[in-house]
């Protein structure tokens, strides 16, 4: 591909595409927002139940202690390998974890294209859409079949099932671990201290549940290390 055509192509991505993208996305995930409130407004305006607003307030700041930090976690730090198109899509959808990341992962692996970059959002937003499609089909699957399939399992392979999770983490982990050992080795150390700490109640000083600080630190230390080790061209 000639010099001209790749500037026609970015020019495109980043005029045309992106822009429509975030139109869409942003209208799609308000969409979103206003449906996931839909059973609550139905309690509150045909049912008549309405809580007190200090019995909301106090159920917000006990959801927010525990899954508030991700508010802020997953989209900068799903951010580079969705691109722009797949995180509307992703944060939509949900399962973005165990999911969307692992097939815009694969994805990009397949194609052998670097995550970030035009091409890999692309890739990415490929992955994450057949991703979806896949789950419906399978949740639809599971609704009708799921009960009388599981109870006719093994209690082995039933208990097994709880490792999958874990399991592709750590694919995920191995794979990306290859392309960039001194990160991956950066990354597993920080986690690794932090949950020691955690573990052993080095953490009981901060407030609430510190599981918090665990994934900052092992989110932002690996991000800011990186880019340290990056600039300074320790790595590839």
């Amino acid at each position: 591909m000639g010099n001209t055509e790749k500037k026609i192509e970015v020019a495109v991505y980043d005029q045309e595409y992106i822009p429509y993208i975030v139109k869409l996305g942003r209208i799609t995930n308000l969409i979103g927002v206003l449906l996931a409130f839909t059973p609550a407004l139905v309690l509150t305006f045909i049912y008549n139940i309405k809580p007190s607003f200090s019995v909301v307030l106090a159920g917000f700041v006990m959801q927010a202690s525990v899954s508030g930090i991700f508010w802020f976690v997953e989209p900068i730090s799903y951010f580079p390998v969705l691109g722009i198109p797949a995180t509307y899509m992703a944060f939509l959808s949900g399962n973005i974890g165990n999911l969307r990341l692992p097939a815009s992962v694969a994805a990009q692996e397949a194609a052998n294209v670097k995550p970030g970059t035009e091409q890999g959002t692309i890739i990415a937003t490929l992955g994450v859409a057949i991703s979806i499609i896949v789950n419906i089909v399978m949740l639809t699957v599971g609704v009708i079949l799921g009960a009388s399939v599981l109870s006719k399992l093994p209690k082995g392979v039933i208990a097994a099932l709880n490792n999958i999770l874990p399991a592709l983490f750590g694919a995920m982990l191995g794979q990306q671990f290859s392309h960039n050992p001194k990160i991956g080795t950066v990354a597993v150390i920080l986690a690794s201290s932090m949950i020691a700490l955690n573990k052993f109640g080095f953490l009981s000083f901060l407030p609430g549940y510190p599981v918090y600080a665990v994934i900052i630190v092992s989110v932002f230390g690996s991000i800011l290390i990186g880019k340290k080790l990056n600039k300074d061209k320790f790595v590839e």
